[in-house]
């Protein structure tokens, strides 16, 4: 058998659209050669197409890629903060575990006598004192 081609149709936005036509006007192709290009090219990188302005990655040229902002000092404090107090709740969690192991040990090590609740009531035929 050979390669078939199919058709795919969408619905887009007047306005992208129009930006569409533009792009294909612009590279003198038709709007659905923008269309095999594109899909061509998310086929042959699997799916993981990125757009990059033409100007190039760092957008006007003049800035820095990767691209850098400045974070105010409290932010950083906060951060710091929550950093802490994260630690200090996981010490304390492990040192909750080490303590419901150690219980966990005592009631396996222990020969203490369980004696349950319903057992304390007695057979029936017995008499029953109240309390109080």
């Amino acid at each position: 058998m050979g390669n078939k081609n199919k058709t795919i149709s969408f619905r887009v936005n007047e306005d992208a659209f129009e930006t569409l036509r533009d792009i294909a006007e612009e590279r003198d192709i038709s709007l659905s050669a923008v269309f095999r290009d594109y899909v061509d090219m998310l086929v042959a990188h699997d799916g993981q197409v990125r757009v990059v302005p033409e100007s190039g990655p760092g957008g006007a040229g003049d800035e820095s890629f990767p691209p850098k902002i400045e974070v105010p000092k409290s932010f950083v404090r906060e951060h710091e903060r929550l950093e802490l107090e994260a630690e200090h709740l996981r010490e304390q969690l492990e040192e909750h575990k080490r303590y419901v192991n150690y219980l966990r040990e005592q009631l396996e090590d222990g020969d203490d006598e369980v004696i349950q609740l319903e057992d304390l009531d007695g057979e029936p035929d017995e008499p029953s004192f109240r309390l109080g």
